[in-house]
């Protein structure tokens, strides 16, 4: 088991390294496919996720080969293949790597590892362990543990999701968080899924080698390319309708402002045309005094149908609108950051967790 030993630590560095990898070239070089300007919006889009895709799928693809091929793929069976099947195809191939007839230098190694697939296969009891646990199960003689799972898996999802919290801080991620937590609830019950179930859930059309190690393996690899992608993405889709609402709410009371100095400026010229107007024309002032009293008597119980009555009620009018202006902007600005959909998703984990207890009393 020479290549067994240290499977475990590789994953650990595996993990950490591409975590530090993405977070430091990989989301840089995004972002810098996204500055606004330089390429068409819809292009700049389709250039990040096709850089992002290509670039996990290559890292994810080089890890998967440095570690070798699984058992099945070795003896060149499926995981459901009966141990009679199992043992013709060691037979055939003991016979074509044994070092006596195996000319290559590595002979040796080769028959030990076709072996070694061999033996853990037609063992049960190994076999469920290496299909859950890989390798390094086998090494660690691990056995599924219920209560030792959980821990482990809660362990995991807190670290990355502290992680997530802390890399997602600020109003222009807010949309990157919650894309990033909805994907680790669906990792998280794909897990759930894939670990505690009897048989290997995974379709044998598709995926006839592939084993529940490297399947949570494969999502654990490639989380950190997808939390990176949603960062860059969230961030150059954000738009700020708190600030734009604001912004024209603003403009909005400026608006009025000006409209009120106008009507004031006017309402000023109205009246002192009103006030000289029975002194204009020095005579025939006499007559026509009784006639400017009597309208304003008549118009007295009806102020608002003269002119100056109308920018009166008009003034009012835009008053009013400026004050629940301003009073919109204030509850803008106080109901800023107070959105938060934690307890959403903390309500789906429970409902998950409880699902699953019940089901299994």
């Amino acid at each position: 088991m020479s290549d067994t030993g240290t499977d475990a630590a590789g994953d650990d560095l595996s993990g950490l390294g591409g975590f530090f990898f993405y977070v430091f070239i990989v989301h840089p070089a995004t972002a810098w496919i996204l500055r606004p300007g330089r390429f068409e919006r819809r292009r700049s889009i389709m250039y990040a996720i096709a850089f992002l895709a290509a670039l996990a799928a290559v890292k994810t693809g080089i890890e998967y080969n440095s570690k070798g091929p699984n058992y099945y793929v070795r003896l060149g069976v499926n995981r459901d293949s009966n141990p009679l099947e199992i043992k013709r195809a060691y037979k055939k191939l003991s016979l074509q790597l044994h070092p006596d007839k195996n000319p290559s230098p590595d002979a040796s190694d080769q028959f030990d590892s076709v072996k070694q697939a061999y033996d853990t296969l037609m063992d049960l009891e190994l076999r469920g362990v290496y299909n859950k646990f890989g390798s390094p199960g086998i090494a660690s003689n691990k056995r599924f543990d219920e209560s030792q799972f959980f821990i482990e898996l809660a362990v995991f999802y807190l670290t990355w999701g502290m992680m997530v919290f802390v890399l997602t801080l600020g109003k222009k991620s807010g949309d990157a968080r919650q894309w990033v937590f909805t994907g680790m609830i669906v990792m998280l019950v794909l897990e759930i899924a894939i670990m505690t179930s009897q048989e290997n859930p995974l379709p044998s059309w598709v995926f006839p080698q592939t084993t529940e190690y490297e399947a949570v393996w494969l999502m654990h690899s490639l989380f950190p390319a997808f939390m990176n992608g949603c960062r860059s993405l969230g961030a150059f889709l954000y738009v700020d309708l708190e600030a734009h609402t604001r912004q024209l709410l603003l403009a909005l009371q400026e608006q009025n402002k000006d409209m009120l100095l106008v009507l004031r400026e006017v309402q000023i010229g109205v009246q002192s045309v009103v006030g000289s107007g029975p002194g204009v024309g020095g005579q025939g002032g006499g007559t026509r005094a009784p006639a400017v009293v009597a309208s304003n008597s008549t118009s007295s119980p009806t102020m608002h149908a003269t002119p100056t009555g109308k920018i009166r009620e008009l003034q009012e009018k835009l008053s009013s609108s400026n004050t629940h202006v301003v009073k919109a902007v204030h509850e803008l600005r106080s109901d800023g950051k107070q959105s938060s959909s934690m307890g959403f998703y903390m309500m789906i984990l429970g409902y998950i967790l409880f699902s699953y207890i019940f089901q299994k009393s």
